[in-house]
This record gives structure tokens, C-alpha cells and sequence, in this order.
């Protein structure tokens, strides 16, 4: 029988949160591009003669390979290509100071304040400015061989070599991962229709999260491209409205799940059905199989499954005119000027531009008055453990200190058994691969399979051998001791953070959407489109939330205190879904005195929250007809409200 702790010996949570490895499936075609990228240049520097070289090469390649997290051809093009662009610029200007003391320090911390700032775009752009301070900071701490010119080219060449081997199969599989996808969706909305009637806690409301992060994915991946692509791609256009398709089958999930009654299993069966026509792109009828709805509810399913299926067996690529339910996204340039006015006049991007300067600056300093060797790792320390969009810094301080010693006890093996030559070779087939399959398990797992492959590359260049473990280790935690204190601690929203205010946002924004789902002011498609913003923002303060909890006290039990409250705030969006689904097939529509009834309650309670950082003491006095289509939403705007008053002894 297994021993338990002691209490005095039982880690904290968010301790325990940090260290569990993420469930996640290997992708086995970017394990072997990682292993052919990172070994090949190697092996025609040696061949050449020149294995310097060839480490640059692997080192562009190793930016590459963590970059390469996408399905789809095109989104490749973007994650790879676009910052490999910025690590030539980094790299260019970081060589260029190399040696040049309060220069260097000026340079690079101009460099950490334009990498923050862009980094607060999006992904390509974050991806992007995690390069070019990167590589600048490379530049600046490590002399290049050869020409000024050469350094910038190896290590685009290095990356730009996985993007080439990504896009081989594209002639073969184009529009494969974007099917995939949209198909990967319907499966996932399969499972949320198995799970509206279960029993067990908790299933639904993960199946309708995995649902969400599904849509954002796909719609991510598909309609990204639409601007320019639309009108000359017939089956990006098909893949769009067959992903709008679904949407009314997603609508009326809630409904089935507020009934309490379990969906006969044709239901989810011909879900899945409709999922393989997706995937195959068959075009032809298609046999639903569904049993005769006989209430309210089973007819909303059948009847948004029927529409589902007419859209996804139709040869028409939209022939339902579905395409625009949604919205097309505005012209590339016109979202380019979007980006650099958010980027120059906002609060946020300043603020973390700031502090990753402030950060890097420091490093820099401290580094050009105190001799440390190697001390450009304290600089490409604090850039991973500061990107905003990868986490609390914090845990990624702690785990990246964790995965350091850890990858440095397979480093000192490399080092010290290993001969440097063509031995590096086989070695590289060996330690790439882990990059990108323990990635996905978390950052500490990552830190560890990048440590000894970056040590490897190094004394490829310097010749230091094991006299590199410990510079690694000292300068680590230099660099996560300066991130906690300079880019954590003095900043008290990473600390102290307003937990209720993206809650209260939502709060209002569903008390929006309260009253044009029932009114009949607001078109259809309008509807629609405010509805996939709110499950959207949700998924964003879910992620946000969970991240929270794997922060230290007092922030991670505030978050924890507040966890049930998300989780309200997504039932009521997902009744106020049930009613709007309800009156379509039928039912009562609501009087508008109680519309606006629940729907001040709700902006009451957004304003509560807005207002404190502990929970805030509310009424929770709704009334209303005990048989109309709104009580079940009442209810849970009730429920909501009691979670945010204080518990009275």
C-alpha cells in the first residue's frame, strides 16, 4: 500500500500544476524534420571542412524547428519564413556590435523594446520578435566566422531548410490539414452531443471547451487566408461554409443539455458521418440515418443536422451563401496599419516592451561590469522566460531552471564522451528529435531537449567541452533570478492581477448578447458573429484563468477562488444559446421586460466585478414566469450571482 506524505511534505498545488507533463501525441513527420534539418548542415559543414559553419546553419534550423507547430501549408509559410526574416535583421545587428560595450547594451536594449512590443500582435509576430532579439543577442555576445554577411545567411538557410522540408508533401496534401480540421471540428462537436445528457461532472463542459478551442483553430486556419484567397479557391470557400454549417448543431447542443435527456445515439453517429464526408471531400447524398424528433429540443438538432448535411453533400462549393455569415476579414494592408496603430498607441504593448527592455538592459549591464563567461545566456534566458503569450513568468522562471539542469546532465555526457567531428552527426539524429517531441509536454520538458542540442552547437564553435556546463547553469539562473525580480516582482500585475476584469468584460458582453438573441433588431449573421466572439473570449479567460492557477499564492488562490465563476459565466452564455434555440423551434419567445430584467442583473454583476478584486456581495433576487424559456437562464444568473457574494458563517 502507498505511503502518503505527511501534510508538512505535500507540495502545493500550483506547484504540482507546473510540473505535470501535458498529454499530447507525437508528431512524428516534425520529429523527422527536426532530425534531417538540424544534422544535414552539420554534415556538409564537416564535409567542407568547415563544421562552424554548419553549426550556424543547425542553430537557424533549431529556430525553424520550434517554429514549425502548424498543419497547414500556408500557415507554415508565415511561422517560419516571416520570423526567419526578423532573426536575419537580429542577428545583422547584433554582430554589428559585437564587442562594442555601451553600444552593444544600448542596441540590444532598443532591440528587447521593439521585440516586446511587436511580440503583442499575434503569433507570427511574437514568433517573430522572439527572433530578432534572439539573434541580436547571439550577435552581440559571440564572435561570427567569416564575413559580416554570412552569419545572417547560414542561419536564414538553416530555418528556411525545415520550411523546405515541411513543404515537400504540399503538391501531394494541399488543402489535407485544412479538411482535417474542419473535420477534427465536427468530431469534436460528435463528442459535445454524446456528453449533453451524461452523467458524469464535468464531461460536458470540457467537450464544449475542446469545441471551442476546435473552432478557433479551424476558423484560425481557414479563414486567416480568405482576404486573399477568396474568389480563387473553391475549396477554401466549401471549407468555410461547411465549418458555418456546424454552427447551428453547436446552438443546439445547450438546448439538448438543459433538457437532461440523452440524444438517441444516431445523433452523434451521424455527426461523425458528416465528418468523414468532410475529411474525404465526398460530394452525393448522404444517409443521416435519424430517428423522428418527437419535443422541442430533438427537433433542433434534427433539424440543424439535416442543414448541416445538405451543405457538406452539395457539389456547390457554398450553396447556402454561408460563406459571408461570419464576416470576411478586411485586406492584409488594411490589418497591417490595424497592427501598427495597436502596436505604437497601446497601453499593453508599451508597458511590456518596457519591461522586457528594462530586463534585458540589466542583463547587459550587469554582464559588461561583472566578467561572466558565456553571458549572453543571461539575455536568451530572460527572452524566453518574459514572452507575454507563453505564460505566467514565474512558472516558466521555474521550469526553465528545472529543464536547464536537466538537459545539462545529458549534455555533460555529449560533451564529455562524445569527440567533436563527425560523431556530432549521429549524435544530432539523436537530440533534435526531442525538441519537438517533448515540446507539447511543457516548457521545462522543452528547455531540457534544447539545452544540450544549443551546448552541442556552442562548443562546435568554441571548443570549450564540459567547461561550458557550469558558465550554462550560473548564467540561467542569472537571467530567471532577473526575469522574477525586474520582470515579475516590480510589476504588480503580474502578481496582483485584476482577475475579475476580462470576467467582467465577458459579463456585459453576454448581457449584450441577451438582448439580441431574442430581439429582432439584430440580423442573423450579426448574431452569429457575437456569439463565436463570446465563446471565443471565454476560451481566452479559461486559458488565462488555468495559467493563473500555476502561479504561486496570492495570485493562483485568487484565481482559484474566481474558477467557479468562469465556469458560470459560460453556463449562462450556453442557456441564453438553449432559449434563443428553443423559441426558433416553438416555444414562448420571452416578454421584453424580462429580457431586460436578466440582462440588467447581468451588467450589475459585470460592474461588481469590475470593481474589486475579492469577491463582491450581489443580489440575487430574479423572478419571472416559472414556465418561460428564460427560467433555466435565470437560474443560472442566480447561481452566478450567489458565487460572487462572500460566503456569510
Amino acid at each position: 500500500m502507498p505511503r502518503e506524505l505527511p501534510i508538512g511534505l505535500t507540495p502545493p498545488d500550483w506547484l504540482v500544476r507546473n510540473l505535470r507533463p501535458q498529454q499530447a501525441p507525437v508528431n512524428r513527420p516534425a520529429v523527422a524534420r527536426a532530425a534531417l534539418a538540424m544534422a544535414l548542415p552539420l554534415l556538409i559543414g564537416l564535409a567542407l571542412g568547415r563544421p562552424e559553419y554548419g553549426a550556424l546553419a543547425s542553430m537557424g534550423a533549431l529556430s525553424g524547428v520550434i517554429g514549425d507547430t502548424a498543419d497547414a501549408y500556408r500557415i507554415r509559410i508565415l511561422n517560419i519564413a516571416i520570423p526567419q526574416a526578423f532573426g536575419a535583421v537580429g542577428i545583422t545587428l547584433g554582430a554589428a556590435v559585437y564587442s562594442h560595450g555601451w553600444l552593444a547594451v544600448t542596441t540590444v536594449t532598443a532591440v528587447a523594446l521593439v521585440s516586446g512590443m511587436i511580440s503583442t500582435i499575434g503569433a507570427v509576430a511574437s514568433v517573430s520578435g522572439l527572433l530578432l532579439l534572439l539573434n541580436s543577442v547571439v550577435g552581440a555576445g559571440l564572435p561570427m566566422p567569416g564575413a559580416w554577411w554570412l552569419a545572417p545567411v547560414l542561419m536564414t538557410g538553416g530555418g528556411l531548410l525545415v520550411l523546405l522540408l515541411a513543404l515537400l508533401a504540399w503538391p501531394l496534401r494541399s488543402g489535407v490539414p485544412e479538411r482535417a480540421a474542419v473535420a477534427g471540428t465536427y468530431r469534436t462537436v460528435a463528442t459535445l452531443l454524446d456528453a449533453s445528457a451524461g452523467t458524469t461532472p464535468g464531461a460536458y463542459e470540457d467537450a464544449r471547451h475542446a469545441v471551442t478551442q476546435s473552432l478557433n483553430q479551424s476558423y484560425d486556419l481557414v479563414l486567416a487566408h480568405r482576404a486573399r484567397h477568396h474568389g480563387r479557391s473553391p475549396e477554401l470557400t466549401r471549407l468555410l461554409a461547411q465549418l458555418n454549417a456546424i454552427t447551428p448543431v453547436v446552438e443546439a447542443a445547450p438546448a439538448a443539455h438543459l433538457a437532461g435527456r440523452p440524444l438517441p445515439p444516431e445523433v452523434p453517429a451521424a455527426v461523425r458521418h458528416l465528418a468523414q464526408a468532410v475529411e474525404t471531400g465526398f460530394t452525393g447524398p448522404i444517409g443521416l440515418g435519424l430517428p423522428t424528433p418527437t419535443e422541442e429540443t430533438g427537433r433542433a438538432v434534427d433539424h440543424a443536422l439535416r442543414h448541416t448535411a445538405e451543405v457538406v453533400a452539395a457539389p456547390d462549393v457554398d450553396p447556402l451563401g454561408l460563406v459571408d455569415r461570419l464576416g470576411r476579414p478586411a485586406a492584409l494592408r488594411v490589418r497591417a496599419a490595424r497592427a501598427a496603430h495597436d502596436v505604437l498607441l497601446s497601453a499593453a504593448s508599451w508597458r511590456y516592451g518596457l519591461r522586457l527592455a528594462l530586463c534585458i538592459g540589466l542583463a547587459q549591464v550587469l554582464v559588461s561590469i561583472i566578467t561572466v563567461p558565456r553571458s549572453y545566456w543571461v539575455a536568451l534566458t530572460i527572452t524566453f522566460v518574459l514572452k507575454p503569450d507563453f505564460g505566467s513568468v514565474f512558472s516558466r522562471a521555474l521550469l526553465r531552471a528545472l529543464g536547464t539542469v536537466a538537459g545539462l546532465v545529458v549534455a555533460a555526457a555529449v560533451l564529455s564522451q562524445v569527440p567533436r567531428g563527425w560523431w556530432d552527426v549521429p549524435v544530432m539524429l539523436l537530440l533534435a528529435p526531442l525538441i519537438p517531441a517533448l515540446t507539447p509536454r511543457g516548457y521545462g520538458y522543452q528547455t531540457a531537449a534544447i539545452t544540450p542540442v544549443i551546448l552541442l552547437l556552442s562548443d562546435i564553435l568554441n571548443h570549450q567541452g564540459t567547461a561550458l556546463l557550469l558558465p550554462r547553469l550560473v548564467d540561467s539562473l542569472i537571467g530567471c533570478a532577473i526575469a522574477l525580480v525586474a520582470g515579475y516582482l516590480l510589476w504588480p500585475e503580474s502578481w496582483h492581477t485584476r482577475v475579475g476584469d476580462r470576467l467582467a468584460d465577458a459579463v456585459a458582453d453576454t448581457a449584450r448578447y441577451t438582448e439580441s438573441a431574442f430581439g429582432s433588431h439584430v440580423d442573423p449573421p450579426a448574431r452569429a458573429r457575437m456569439r463565436r466572439r463570446l465563446y471565443r473570449d471565454l476560451s481566452v479567460i479559461r486559458t488565462e484563468f488555468q495559467r493563473a492557477l500555476t502561479e504561486p499564492p496570492p495570485t493562483g488562490t485568487r484565481a482559484a477562488a474566481w474558477w467557479p465563476l468562469v465556469v458560470a459565466v459560460e453556463r449562462i452564455v450556453d442557456a441564453t444559446t438553449a432559449a434563443r434555440v428553443r423559441v426558433k423551434h416553438g416555444a414562448e419567445p420571452p416578454s421584453e421586460a424580462e429580457i431586460a430584467h436578466v440582462a440588467r442583473q447581468l451588467r450589475e454583476l459585470s460592474e461588481g466585478l469590475r470593481d474589486t478584486d475579492v469577491l463582491y456581495p450581489v443580489r440575487t433576487d430574479l423572478t419571472g414566469p416559472a414556465d418561460s424559456v428564460l427560467e433555466p437562464l435565470r437560474q443560472e444568473v442566480a447561481a452566478a450571482r450567489t458565487i460572487a457574494s462572500p460566503h456569510q458563517p
